[in-house]
């Protein structure tokens, strides 16, 4: 089992709200109303944590192991949205956002192949990480700089959980779970050809639903994430590059061959797939 020692591991290194976030060295001539506004967007995006634990207790209901990870990485997850809002009320209380906002992130999302589904949120830790670190830097006020801080490295340490489950996942299913994580990696490193920012908050979950559908869609502003990426923290190519470079480095490892590009990846997809039929 996973669970005890990334339980262990993340409990020793747990950062406390009341302690380790400096709210006495707040400086209001450093926060803008446009930060305020992102931090209540960032903040309700966390909150749909709620949701996609839903989901994975139900998908993932064969694995007993993951789902008691569940109960680790949701408390982390709704902690950040708890933070930002604690931020928000201490400093900008009337950019608070309503319980009515924040319920309007949870909806069900339709049964997906767990395996994709393990793969994507792989790949949404490892963005959020970059992301965050991206927004820490644009942001001029220090409290709100530790925080977000603080957040990119939980992202990043969840991302290391995730993939001790994929690298248990190829142990126990083999091809089966080869072919789930290139074809979703080949998704997650293609965000050159899209304008639309791939992230499992902004990717359609339920068809009846369609096309309110995402987490972002559901949110005060839709049109929010993506101008908060290209026009606020300016998460350009190079921020970008960080992200790709990661994930087929973390998939070579995983899959012992070595990705130089996506392309490489979808290559190596289609093999795995032609195995599997052939088999």
């Amino acid at each position: 089992m996973i669970y005890p020692e990334a339980f262990l591991s993340l409990e020793r290194v747990r950062w406390n709200m009341a302690q380790d976030v400096p709210w006495d060295k707040f400086d209001n001539a450093l926060l803008t109303d446009e930060q305020a506004e992102t931090i209540k967007m960032n903040a309700i995006t966390e909150w749909s944590a709620l949701p996609a634990t839903e989901m994975f207790m139900r998908d993932f209901r064969h694995d007993s192991d993951f789902s008691a990870f569940m109960s680790v990485w949701f408390y982390e997850e709704q902690k950040h949205a708890l933070v930002l809002m604690e931020y928000l009320r201490r400093f900008r209380p009337d950019m608070m956002p309503t319980e009515a906002e924040l319920h309007a992130v949870r909806f069900e999302f339709d049964p997906a192949p767990p395996m994709e589904t393990l793969m994507l949120h792989f790949c949404g830790e490892i963005r959020l990480t970059q992301w965050y670190r991206c927004a820490g830097q644009w942001h001029t006020e220090p409290v709100i700089k530790h925080i977000y801080g603080l957040l990119s490295g939980d992202e990043a340490r969840h991302g290391g959980v995730y993939f001790r489950y994929m690298q248990q996942a190829i142990e126990r299913l083999g091809n089966e779970a080869r072919v789930a994580f290139a074809k979703v990696g080949v998704l997650m490193t293609s965000a050159s050809r899209t304008a639309k920012a791939l992230h499992p908050t902004n990717l359609h979950v339920n068809q009846s639903m369609f096309p309110n559908d995402t987490v972002q869609s559901r949110m005060p502003d839709p049109a929010w994430l993506e101008h908060w990426l290209d026009e606020q923290i300016k998460f350009d190519k190079p921020w970008e590059e960080k992200i790709v470079t990661t994930i087929l480095t973390k998939l070579s490892n995983l899959l012992g061959r070595s990705f130089a590009n996506t392309k490489e990846l979808n290559l190596y997809r289609k093999e795995v797939g032609a195995a599997i039929a052939a088999a």
